[in-house]
């Protein structure tokens, strides 16, 4: 039987409904500061990289994303438009004009780069590519690729992070952050650049996800594998010794972040001082190319895009969950002046991809390693200039190798001169939803609540394109 309640006086019932708006309102607050983000389970406090089960069985267990900075031709590399040639210095036909966003007016211009088709498949590569293009077979071009802005700052974000501003986590923090690493003493995000390219830290940025799954920038423009690590290692201490002083740190630390009760950047700051312990001796061992053999170093050629290759084969062979590498610093492939320099790009980068590819492959790795390649966006079938290509997004092409995709396939097609997608229309979202789904993961269910709302890396969209699966 339910006993009796006291009756409340006409100001306790005000004091408690004002306190209740009060409350409300203060929730409101807390939401939009993302101070009401879901906590993490508590498996991952203790060690929030520790591996974790995808939704489903993997066709790929980690990436290695060959980003080219500036965006590519997509008719001057793997998307042949002999109506290029054809109607060469004509304006584009106003049927198709409208889907022209940029530099509108300009006349059509056919490659200044010759086509032949390769492999078994016979799938035509510029000759550009001359190495890539023995590796076609194991290639699934994806030609119908488009983005929502042809300019470099959204392109950027958009193909990284699935949204326009710096404002969303990036593709490898949600794939730390879904599947954790397989290897603890090394970052389970690492980004190789010479230096940063446009937009800079924020396209491996963690945003609102906890910081242990932002990316771990390398500057690979001078890699010392010694100092790769700095100011951590202690020449003046055993290894014991310092095991002991960084325990008793982080008890200290632990002390102060329960005193602050949820405090996300303390706690990222915790867990990356013991990562960094950790990679003392791996990351010396990862980083250092000079333990290859010289028919490998060869394999790969010399520069820093080269070694950049080799090193994420490398961390691959390690566990480590995504690596991506920056061709170049800024936007290299920004050919508004001449597109035959994307000739130089090539020779620069033909090399160490196909090493990579043949690298994987040989070492049994290529079919458990997705390797996406592509930039933020494509460049006009049109001329900028005399020889030139403005930025392009409503038809552009990239490829996928490894990892439970179809080589040996292209997926899509652009219109006859290259400026849209018309066939199999494939958005970043798709994309991205198609690269989550080779990981094991639904993009639809690959969730973090903040802000009172749940989000996405693919937004409120996305579909896989299931023709290209293995």
């Amino acid at each position: 039987m339910m006993q009796a309640t006291a009756a409340l006086s006409r100001r306790e019932v005000l004091c408690r409904i004002g306190g209740g708006f009060g409350a409300l309102g203060l929730a409101g607050v807390f939401a939009d500061a993302g101070l009401l983000c879901a906590a993490l389970p508590k498996d991952r406090a203790v060690n929030p990289l520790s591996p974790r089960a995808p939704h489903f069985p993997p066709r790929a267990k980690r990436i290695i994303f060959l980003f080219m900075n500036g965006g590519p031709s997509h008719v001057d590399t793997f998307d042949p438009k002999p109506s290029l040639a054809k109607y060469a210095g004509k304006p584009v036909p106003d049927t198709i004009e409208k889907k022209v966003n940029r530099n509108r007016g300009s006349k059509l211009m056919p490659s200044p780069f010759t086509f032949a088709q390769h492999g078994k498949s016979g799938i035509p590569v510029a000759e550009i590519y001359p190495e890539l293009a023995t590796c076609v077979d194991d290639l699934c071009i994806l030609r119908s690729m488009w983005t929502d802005n042809p300019n470099h700052e959204p392109g950027l974000l958009m193909m990284n992070s699935g949204n326009m501003q710096p404002i969303r986590p990036s593709l490898g923090s949600w794939l730390t952050y879904a599947l954790g690493s397989d290897n603890q003493n090394l970052p389970g995000y690492v980004v190789l650049c010479p230096g940063k390219p446009v937009v800079g830290p924020q396209l491996w940025s963690n945003s609102f996800l906890p910081g242990i799954y932002q990316g771990t920038h390398i500057n690979n423009r001078s890699i010392d594998p010694k100092t790769i690590i700095r100011d951590v290692k202690n020449r003046y201490l055993a290894p014991a010794a310092q095991r002991e002083q960084l325990d008793l740190l982080q008890r200290m630390n632990r002390a102060h972040l329960e005193q602050r009760e949820r405090d996300e950047q303390l706690e990222a700051r915790i867990a990356s001082l013991e990562m960094a312990y950790r990679m003392q001796g791996e990351a010396q061992d990862a980083f250092d190319i000079n333990k290859e053999s010289a028919a490998t170093r060869q394999l790969y050629g010399d520069g820093e895009f080269a070694n950049a290759c080799l090193i994420a084969r490398r961390l691959a062979e390690r566990g480590v969950r995504m690596t991506q590498i920056y061709y170049g610093n800024g936007q290299p492939w920004d050919d508004h002046g001449d597109i035959s320099n994307h000739r130089n790009h090539a020779k620069k980068s033909d090399r160490p991809i196909a090493a990579l590819l043949k690298d994987l492959k040989s070492r049994g790795l290529l079919d458990e390693t997705l390797v996406p390649w592509g930039g933020d966006f494509g460049r006009t079938p049109t001329s900028q200039g005399a020889k030139g290509r403005d930025h392009h997004s409503t038809g552009f092409t990239m490829w996928l190798a490894g990892g439970g995709v179809k080589g040996g396939t292209i997926h899509g097609a652009t219109d006859e001169f290259g400026i849209a997608a018309v066939e199999n229309r494939m958005h970043v979202h798709d994309l991205h939803a198609t690269l989550l789904y080779l990981m094991g993961l639904d993009h639809g269910n690959l969730t973090f609540r903040y802000s009172a709302r749940d989000f996405r890396l693919t937004d409120v969209s996305g579909k896989v394109a299931t023709a290209i699966l293995a």
